[in-house]
């Protein structure tokens, strides 16, 4: 049986995850952030802070914050709770489509319409957005975001921490690596080196 959920984080990325959790019928206690940032339809609990009130075998967690770039903020939440021995629940759209091959970590968050196809890994914390599609025997790495209509062909690499923007297109065979930020729209037809700013079709460092 599901255990009653904590969201961390009220942002936009936070009311897509609750709608999610809704519509899954999941129990949703409420929402924790600094501030209540905006009307939310599940209460607010308070700071961060006041996950530790619950007992790690009574509650699991999701997070609530996106990233638009790579983001030391999501993965310190996210370790900081791990290491206190709380659970992130993983989250999949009932309309995204996953082959029995795929492998995922947890915490992962995988949004409506994304289509994963066989042998693909996805490592903890990583968010596959609206309407991304990984074809066939890639990895992709911890604390990843993979940004709405993402298309990546077979056989390629991503590593921890980095940021693929909208509608990018990355060709079969290539690796990605560490804390690199891939902008909107670009075209990668070849490796990229960590802490790499790449963008434009095809893809430059910058």
């Amino acid at each position: 049986m599901s255990k009653p959920i904590i969201i961390i984080g009220n942002g936009g990325h936070a009311s897509v995850l609750t709608e999610m959790l809704v519509a899954q019928k999941e129990k949703i206690l409420g929402f924790t952030a600094p501030t209540i940032e905006k009307n939310n339809s599940i209460p607010y609990l308070g700071k961060d802070e006041v996950i530790f009130n619950y007992s790690t075998s009574d509650v699991e967690l999701v997070l609530g914050v996106g990233m638009t770039r790579p983001s030391p903020l999501r993965e310190k939440i996210f370790q900081d709770f791990c290491d206190k021995g709380y659970h992130f629940k993983s989250i999949v759209h009932p309309s995204a489509t996953l082959a029995p091959s795929v492998k995922l970590g947890h915490g992962i968050q995988i949004m409506a319409g994304a289509i994963i196809q066989t042998n693909t890994i996805i490592a903890d914390n990583t968010i596959i957005n609206t309407g991304t599609i990984i074809d066939h025997d890639c990895q992709i790495g911890s604390q990843i975001h993979i940004a709405p209509g993402t298309k990546i062909s077979g056989n390629v690499q991503i590593q921890k921490g980095t940021h693929i923007g909208t509608g990018t297109t990355i060709i079969q065979g290539i690796n990605i690596g560490t804390n690199c930020l891939i902008g909107a729209g670009a075209v990668v037809v070849k490796n990229i080196e960590d802490n790499v700013k790449a963008f434009g079709v095809p893809a430059k460092e910058v």
